[in-house]
């Protein structure tokens, strides 16, 4: 059989495709249906802080910019968006080169990279691993021959590299380390006459570099107020001057840094060898306002500033005009068209439009796009002056999102203040409102579609019109801190809050002088730490509402509204939901059985079903594991009539959005999830279809835009195998592995015990063993669970069925013992961390700076605190864990007796005990070597599945 070397193949078929790409082509590809269960469909906002290119003008208006860790390549007058994924981390810089077709991005964070795109086609050409392991990258440029990049790493101690990326050698061509004194260099630019120079600068010193095969040298040329006697500013950009070998920077007191080489008068390439000798000539005041973007463009020098004025100056640096709108803020960048304007074009500009013209020829210049600090675009027209807004966008976190219960709407809040409404089927944008006193932080529709409530960091409340924004009532401000949560009853007759002081507040409609109104009800402090979900359900044995919040105290509080009144908030049942784990959400779960549950994820990376009734834990689940726990949760909406049963939870993590395949049982194949937002996602809403998802990325100031695919869902769960295989594979070793064969005898054994060691009479061989014998086998597996934990599982399979039967079950299976054992034992082990934590918290600080606790305090805690041992049982689990019986040192009998249980302590326990000595030397687990010699590493596990 002959073998086929596929990375011979796939290159030049992918080569093929880039070569033969043109300008456009992107949108004129027919858009394949995603094989994944959720794809990126629509990006809304972007990053502020980076630079916005111009790869296509007039009749063909396209933009790029970044978006989280996605380049967006934007066709505004199409109305179509192409994303550029491939970072793992927020792209922290990007440039594009001269003829718009390569586009350079890099990020920061870990395993940081450096991906050049082809804009044309969109393909990756080139990924550069492990450029800045430290930081990742701070700033890049492309030189004039798109053959080099220079990239500044991000850290402290910045390091300057230069890099082929068309050749395919990971390392850089030369590199060099910059003194922190030189600040954070965050701005770097090539000569465009010279790929072999380049020039960077911080706020308070420029660099000048030349590179060759021979290495990198740069030279800092010192620059301050005395200089010139005149104020410098604080640099902005710099750039090389198109006709002269002189360099300019700009400052924010309006002026121009000119630097040039001082001494005799020698050709280029000798002086270009001496960086050392470029020095501040000139300090040419141009302007009073600070000046925030300086570019070379063909013949003139253009400037941008706080002011939002475009000024183009000639070599010398005389005025030849400017642009201005008295709505355009602060300039961050700016990009010219790759074609000339259309000449036809004279319409005067619009309202608040200026044009200054220089001299008696009118200058006409290119197209030009800005980008502004206040994160709105605008399409300048040169020939007419005309400024056209292309998007505005928040300039502050965006934390709040709820889609329409019957429309493809979703409103999106941020903390500038600004609410949006899109429609995001098409996409367009719709209306907006600005709340200039404080930011939006929460937002829900009614059920209904008539109100659109938002929740404000000062802690008001507005209920607003859901069409045309207007306010319904006089805004509430009743919590005592920023609202947090917001939400709707069913029937649309309650509001409730949830705020950062922990308190919970309930708003309510009544009939006020012949119409209906809004008024506040009543609020209470109901948990001691933070809120992590208020929710409105209906109850079972009518159509009235239900409350319930759920805090990180670990309390599941359900609130009375018939039974409350003006000022007083009735709280109907309290109750306590984890002894351990902190809960992060809460969600109803579907009607899928007989008994109605409410479902919760913790920060162990759990799931727990509890009834609505009795709020008993019922189930306990193994919930996805992709980096970090649960933080909300939705029940997909589902159109799905052909299948009723079949529901579909969404969630979003720390960084990502997921999906999974109810009900929930701990199969790692029903669950999926992809990176959403690097910078941490902060909250979730689906449409009313369930064919979209949306994620808020926060301080991102970004709104994604997921389309669902559950075949795909679907696909992947029944490749991961039925019934019991996904479980296998979750086991140390698999189906075959040493782990499975221990755990199948340690399960037989019990069988064995539970008929009696030593017994003659014929054995019943079973499959089964009792529910009594599930804590001896987990422990014997290396799981510890606490009293409470062991009832809660034995509560688990005993009741399983009881509502379908009304008979409890009194066994389990050994496949059942399997789930069971997956579902309940601690996702990552037993790590040193956690017993260091305990004793900082318990312990003092010995002569050596070790944190111990005293003995006689161990064991009085161990009797006092948490599950109370008896001393009795202390002495046994002491004597067991020393390899002692309980009468050695005293008695001898062998039963228990005080005095020999004090001399066993004394004798096996030291005085003062350390976190290393209670885990090695008491409990008996093996630490790793690292832990040993290295008090850093306090993330290794003592064990797992031991």
């Amino acid at each position: 059989m002959s073998v086929i070397n596929m990375d011979y193949v796939a290159k030049p078929t992918v080569d093929g495709l880039v070569w033969a790409a043109v300008p456009g082509m992107l949108f004129q590809q027919d858009r394949q249906t995603s094989l994944h269960p959720l794809s990126l469909s629509w990006v809304f906002g972007y990053n502020s802080s980076l630079a916005v290119h111009s790869l296509m003008d007039g009749e063909d208006r396209v933009l790029l910019y970044v978006s989280s860790h996605t380049v967006v390549i934007h066709d505004v007058l199409g109305n179509r968006q192409y994303h550029l994924q491939g970072h793992t981390n927020v792209i922290s810089c990007l440039c594009v080169s001269e003829d718009r077709r390569w586009v350079a991005t890099a990020d920061q964070g870990p395993d940081a990279l450096i991906i050049v795109w082809d804009s044309f086609s969109g393909i990756p050409v080139r990924t550069i691993f492990e450029s800045h392991l430290e930081d990742g990258v701070g700033a890049i440029a492309i030189s004039q021959d798109a053959k080099y990049l220079a990239t500044i790493s991000s850290g402290t101690v910045q390091r300057v590299c230069v890099w082929k990326w068309t050749s395919p050698t990971e390392k850089p061509m030369c590199s060099t380390e910059l003194k922190p004194e030189f600040g954070y260099q965050d701005y770097v630019i090539f000569n465009p006459q010279n790929p072999y120079e380049f020039v960077s600068n911080s706020k308070t010193q420029v660099i000048f570099y030349l590179w060759s095969n021979a290495g990198l040298q740069y030279g800092a040329p010192l620059l301050s107020s005395q200089t010139f006697k005149s104020t410098v500013g604080r640099f902005s950009q710099s750039v090389f001057h198109f006709n002269n070998l002189q360099a300019l920077t700009g400052t924010s007191a309006g002026k121009l840094v000119v630097w040039d080489t001082v001494g005799p008068h020698i050709p280029s390439r000798e002086l270009r060898a001496k960086p050392h000798s470029v020095k501040a000539i000139k300090l040419v005041p141009i302007q009073k306002d600070s000046l925030t973007v300086l570019k070379v463009f063909e013949s003139c020098i253009v400037t941008g500033d706080v002011k939002g004025q475009v000024k183009f100056y000639d070599g010398q640096l005389r005025l030849l005009t400017c642009y201005s709108h008295s709505k355009v803020g602060s300039i961050q960048s700016i990009s010219f068209s790759k074609t000339p304007p259309d000449p036809a074009g004279e319409a005067p500009g619009g309202s608040g439009t200026t044009s200054c013209i220089a001299g008696s020829q009118p200058f006409v210049t290119r197209n030009f796009i800005l980008s502004t600090s206040d994160a709105t675009v605008l399409h300048v027209a040169t020939d007419r002056a005309n400024f056209e807004k292309v998007m505005e966008e928040a300039t502050k976190a965006v934390n709040a999102i709820t889609c329409h219960p019957r429309e493809a709407l979703i409103a999106v809040g941020s903390h500038c203040g600004l609410l949006k409404v899109w429609d995001y089927q098409q996409p367009q944008y719709l209306v907006s409102r600005i709340f200039p006193k404080a930011g939006i932080q929460c937002l829900s529709y009614d059920p209904k579609g008539y109100f659109l409530a938002a929740g404000f960091t000062d802690g008001s409340v507005y209920i607003l019109d859901a069409i045309s924004l207007q306010s319904s009532c006089k805004e509430f401000k009743f919590s005592w801190g920023p609202v947090t949560h917001i939400s709707f009853s069913h029937d649309s007759e309650y509001l409730a809050t949830a705020d950062e002081k922990y308190s919970v507040t309930v708003y309510k409609r009544v009939w006020r002088n012949g119409r209906r109104c809004w008024e506040h009800l009543a609020g209470l402090h109901s948990h001691y730490k933070p809120i992590r979900s208020i929710l409105f359900g209906v109850q079972l044995d009518s159509n009235k509402p239900r409350l319930l919040s759920l805090g990180e105290d670990r309390q599941l509080v359900e609130y009375d509204l018939n039974s409350s009144s003006k000022d007083h908030l009735v709280v109907l049942h309290r109750d306590r939901v984890e002894q351990i784990a902190v809960p992060l959400c809460l969600a109803w779960y579907p009607q899928l059985s007989t008994e109605s549950f409410i479902l919760t994820a913790n920060n162990c990376y759990k799931m727990k079903l509890y009834d609505t009734t009795t709020k008993m834990c019922r189930k306990t689940l193994l919930g996805p594991t992709y980096g970090s726990p649960l933080e909300k949760m939705q029940i997909l909406p589902t159109t799905n009539t052909t299948d009723s049963q079949k529901h579909y939870l969404v969630y979003i993590t720390k960084d990502k959005v997921g999906l999974q395949i109810l009900p929930v049982d701990g199969n790692p194949h029903k669950s999926s999830a992809f990176i959403c937002h690097p910078g941490g996602v902060s909250n979730l809403a689906s449409s009313y279809d369930g064919r979209y998802v949306f994620t808020a990325g926060g301080n991102d100031c970004t709104v994604m835009k997921w389309e669902v695919n559950l075949n795909a869902l679907d696909a992947a769960a029944s490749l991961g195998g039925e019934d019991l295989i996904p479980f296998y594979n979750l086991l140390d070793g698999g189906r075959e592995g040493e782990f499975f064969r221990e755990l199948e005898d340690y399960f037989y054994y019990a069988q064995l015990c539970s008929h009696g060691i030593d017994t003659l009479e014929t054995r019943q061989v079973s499959t089964h063993i009792p529910l009594e014998e599930i804590p001896s086998v987990m422990r014997a597996m290396g799981f510890y669970p606490s009293e409470e934990k062991i009832e809660e599982i034995i509560n688990e399979v005993k009741f399983s069925k009881y509502v379908d039967t009304g008979e409890q079950v009194t066994t389990i299976s050994f496949g059942d013992f399997i789930k069971l054992y997956i579902n309940h034992r601690p996702v990552f082990g037993l790590s040193m961390k956690r017993i260091q934590q305990a004793f900082q918290v318990l312990g003092y600080d010995n002569e050596n700076g070790d944190k111990v606790i005293d003995r006689g305090d161990l064991l009085l805690l161990l009797q006092h605190r948490g599950e109370r041992m008896t001393e009795e049982e202390l002495v046994q689990c002491l004597s067991t864990l020393l390899g002692r019986r309980p009468g050695e040192g005293g008695s001898g009998s062998g039963t228990y007796d005080p005095s020999g249980a004090a001399a066993l302590t004394e004798e096996g326990i030291p005085a003062a005990i350390t976190a290393e000595i209670f885990a090695a030397d008491i409990l008996g687990l093996p630490i790793a070597e690292p832990e040993k010699k290295s008090k850093k590493r306090d993330e290794s596990l003592i064990y797992k599945d031991s």
